[in-house]
């Protein structure tokens, strides 16, 4: 940002103050508080950077409470952790209205794996941003199949901050927002690493699924095909 001064009919720019962007930390002034969604590819760093702005609440002494969903027990059974091995301790709930009943009296709520729940973590983070805490949400925003994820659209829609991060694609070197899966297996949910999935990039994603399936791709990304008048 400038602003322009004029002295003796000579305009010189100025550099003007400006405000860099932050994640918000605690609002005085109002009794309610906000969402922060971290969303990304698998291998992208989405529980690394949680774990990051979790312990920085708790460094400045706020009171944190972090949440995953039982059912991800890759690393720990109570530990939420990251691929790089980065830790901090969690409670693991088998449904989303639990952590509506833990969270109380809290200043800042993490939710890990939060693809895994169901719709009712949308309502729970309202309710919970509502009574005036600071509610951040990691997970994955695409599945295997390049479809949304679970909750995580309605995560996105109604949180006030959304950072969505990137790997590194293993097979062009770009940004990879996709995770393709290797291990021929068709659920939606299946727990794994760089054994079972692969961070790529939109045209390595493409790829890798046309030469995958002898069908039509997942994703919804339909070979082009040309138009007859």
């Amino acid at each position: 940002m400038f602003q322009y001064k004029v002295t003796e009919n000579i305009s010189v720019l100025l550099p003007t103050k400006y405000k860099m962007f932050l994640e918000n930390t605690v609002n005085h002034k109002e009794q309610f508080g906000w969402i922060e969604v971290i969303c990304g590819s698998m291998f992208s760093g989405k529980t690394e950077e949680l774990i990051r702005r979790l312990k920085r609440a708790k460094f400045a002494k706020q009171k944190v409470e972090i949440f995953k969903p039982s059912i991800d027990t890759r690393y720990h059974e109570e530990m939420v952790v990251s691929h790089d091995a980065n830790e901090i301790r969690s409670t693991p709930v088998t449904s989303a209205s639990m952590i509506r009943l833990l969270a109380q009296g809290c200043d800042v709520v993490g939710i890990d794996e939060a693809q895994f729940f169901d719709d009712e973590i949308v309502a729970v983070c309202n309710d919970l941003a509502n009574s005036g805490i600071r509610v951040i949400v990691a997970g994955l925003d695409m599945d295997f199949k390049g479809n949304p994820f679970g909750p995580m659209p309605a995560l996105m829609a109604t949180a006030e901050y959304v950072t969505k991060v990137h790997a590194v694609c293993t097979r062009t070197g770009n940004l990879a927002n996709y995770s393709f899966r290797k291990a021929n297996n068709n659920n939606l949910v299946m727990l794994g690493e760089t054994e079972e999935y692969e961070p790529l990039s939109r045209a390595a994603y493409y790829e890798a699924m046309k030469h995958n399936s002898p069908l039509t791709p997942r994703g919804g990304m339909q070979e082009p095909q040309s138009e007859s008048l």
